[in-house]
């Protein structure tokens, strides 16, 4: 059996790519330089160089294993809530919320590093950023169809939610007053009311 979609365990991160990640939230993509993350994973430049021939290509290869990680957790929650819109909002949404409290790292470099990344990166990127957010507007527009969401706004409601969702990462601390699932109670209720769930 697979593990479930509202699992997000500790990620496993070649030592590269965890430099890497440790060093762009620390300082950011253009403040960290090829040396600081070689010596953070423990090899020599031409080593690290070995696994990847530049900087940009450990941008990448963390913005790509993130939002491969996503999509893959996403689709699973919403096949698990099969042909009910509303259902498969609420699956969407917590795992949105959970993947950016347990992954805020991650989500953060890859917000906020956008700029940073070379053109077909940042093609790639948002293609897959886009069909996320198609997942989120289908079962929005789904629900508007079939009477569960009231929202005159469907497409507005869509990335309002997502932006919500999103903007966990920023805030979120596994030490704050509020436990994940807490906050899933509370984001749920929040999202279910911007789309007019009935």
């Amino acid at each position: 059996m697979s593990e479930s979609w509202r699992s997000f365990g500790e990620q496993r991160l070649s030592a590269p790519l965890a430099a890497a990640l440790a060093c762009f939230v620390e300082q950011g993509y253009h403040g960290t330089t090829i040396r600081r993350i070689a010596e953070r994973a423990g090899l020599s430049v031409p080593g690290l160089y070995h696994h990847y021939p530049s900087k940009q290509a450990l941008l990448e290869g963390l913005v790509m294993t993130v939002m491969h990680e996503l999509l893959d957790h996403t689709r699973r929650a919403a096949a698990e809530a099969g042909d009910d819109p509303g259902r498969r909002f609420d699956n969407i949404v917590e795992c949105l919320l959970r993947f950016h409290m347990h992954r805020r790292d991650q989500a953060f470099v890859a917000s906020t590093e956008i700029r940073g990344m070379d053109p077909g990166v940042r093609g790639a990127y948002i293609a897959l950023r886009d069909e996320q957010q198609r997942m989120v507007d289908d079962t929005v527009r789904e629900g508007v169809d079939r009477g569960a969401f009231a929202t005159p706004y469907p497409r507005d409601a869509g990335r309002a939610v997502t932006t919500m969702c999103v903007a966990v990462s920023s805030w979120y601390r596994p030490d704050g007053e509020l436990s994940p699932d807490e906050v899933v109670e509370h984001y749920l209720a929040l999202c279910r009311a911007t789309v007019g769930a009935r």
